[in-house]
């Protein structure tokens, strides 16, 4: 049996943390597969090497050589600290070089192709330090892997048929070397270009891995100790989180919870491999642990509060809509007309709420979309609401508790926080309630009040 183990952007950041790295792979030889990120901030207002790829990406002129050196000296800083031969290092200088000059379909394919450089670079930065240590380290790009995926190239999805593709190729790459060392973040599309997952896509690509190679445990190593019942910018040293549901997971990365990519929970849950999340500065620590609903017992009546600000908000009113055979889906329609996707629909006998990431949404279009949808579903009334944000409450314990959500809305009521909308999901491990932005921070602390007052230290900030 084998472990995935993915490190992040600041377990990769410098010399130091490839130590780290390295000592934690060495403490147990069942981590052979070694999914990394690219170098992320090694100090507070440093810059990460996907941002420099970035700017190297939109450089012109004499700032192309700047910014390409700029990215180039992180790794060779890396390189230098493990004795790197020059020769060996020269292969991550000839493809930052090139990289300017290949021929790219469009810019969104250009700019996915240098995003990717980062992942790719540290793998092969990587192989070549395991080397140092008189180990077999290979570096296999997600090519040689067969993963594949589809839309945009900025923001790609996973095409299901690389499963079979990783599963027919991993037991030979296996048999060759001690280490296997894969870039995260990226993969390529059906006519070979790279294409990236969305930011954070490391955690994707682990994921995937354990699912392709059956791995027993998926570990994901980064710059925390745990997943936290809140978020410790709001609530100052909340309750570690030691044991968690793939979907109690899912539900609170979504809404904030930024330790984990909530996509990364697909694959795992496909094929039902535990994740434990760890810290890389902490690895003796125990992490928390994210594992199938059955195996799973709690007395806590949730798992953890989580909000974010990144939604707005529709709101229609009609007499006698629940009536109106077809109304959701006119309404749907005039969303594809604007290639619009909402995230929630809460609605009522006369009334319906229709919620949406804000950053599909432009100034441009909304005043269309509104006139077209008065119009075409003549509405007794439409309002628009910019001031949205969404907490979520979860939590595998709410199933079997009476009174979870009258204590959510008796907390939120004792400090006049007017609660917008309020839906229970049909899992019943979660409500979902809408807040104005200026009080949302405010209500997750009297939710975590009044669920974890008795169970550790907190402060507020």
């Amino acid at each position: 049996m084998v472990k995935v183990v993915k490190f992040g952007g600041s377990s990769l950041a410098n010399a130091a943390q490839y130590q780290k790295v390295i000592e934690i792979l060495r403490a147990d030889p069942e981590r052979r597969i070694v999914v990394v990120s690219a170098p992320g901030k090694r100090f507070k207002d440093d810059v990460k090497v996907t941002d420099l790829l970035i700017k190297y990406a939109n450089a012109s002129g004499e700032n192309v050589k700047v910014a390409r050196q700029a990215v180039l000296d992180r790794y060779q800083e890396i390189a230098d600290a493990y004795h790197v031969s020059d020769s060996d290092f020269e292969q991550i200088n000839v493809h930052l070089i090139d990289l300017a000059n290949l021929h790219h379909a469009n810019k969104a394919c250009r700019l996915a192709h240098f995003k990717a450089a980062g992942e790719r670079l540290n793998a092969i930065l990587m192989a070549l330090v395991l080397k140092k240590f008189n180990v077999t380290a290979r570096f296999v790009d997600p090519k040689q892997l067969g993963i594949k995926a589809h839309g945009d190239y900025n923001n790609a999805i996973l095409d299901q048929h690389s499963y079979a593709q990783i599963e027919a190729v991993c037991s030979n790459l296996l048999d060759e070397a001690e280490y296997l060392v894969v870039p995260g973040f990226y993969a390529y599309n059906q006519n070979g270009e790279v294409c990236t997952f969305s930011r954070g896509g490391s955690d994707i690509t682990g994921a995937i891995l354990a699912r392709g190679f059956q791995a027993q445990l998926y570990e994901n190593f980064t710059d925390v100790d745990s997943i936290y019942s809140a978020d410790p910018k709001i609530i100052a040293q909340p309750h570690p989180i030691r044991e968690m549901t793939y979907r109690e997971m899912r539900e609170l990365a979504y809404a904030g919870f930024s330790v984990f990519h909530d996509e990364a929970i697909i694959p795992a849950i496909e094929a039902q491999v535990p994740i434990v999340i760890k810290n890389t500065d902490h690895p003796n620590l125990p992490g928390t642990v994210i594992e199938p609903e059955q195996n799973y017992a709690s007395d806590l009546e949730i798992t953890g509060v989580a909000s974010s600000s990144r939604f707005a908000a529709l709101y229609i009113h009609k007499y006698l809509l629940n009536r109106e055979v077809g109304f959701t889906l006119k309404l749907l329609k005039i969303l594809y007309r604007y290639d619009i996707s909402y995230e929630h629909m809460p609605s009522g006998i006369d009334d319906l709420t229709i919620i949406f990431n804000q950053n599909q949404i432009t100034d441009e279009i909304l005043p269309s979309l509104l006139s077209d949808i008065r119009e075409e579903l003549h509405t007794d009334q439409l309002e628009w609401i910019d001031d949205y944000a969404i907490l979520m409450v979860v939590g595998e314990g709410m199933r079997d508790k009476v009174g979870v959500v009258d204590r959510i809305v008796n907390a939120l009521a004792r400090k006049q926080i007017g609660i917008q909308m309020i839906n229970q999901g049909a899992s019943r491990i979660l409500t979902m309630l809408g807040v104005h932005q200026n009080q949302v921070n405010q209500a997750v602390r009297e939710i975590y009040r009044e669920f974890f007052k008795n169970k550790g230290r907190q402060t507020d900030d």
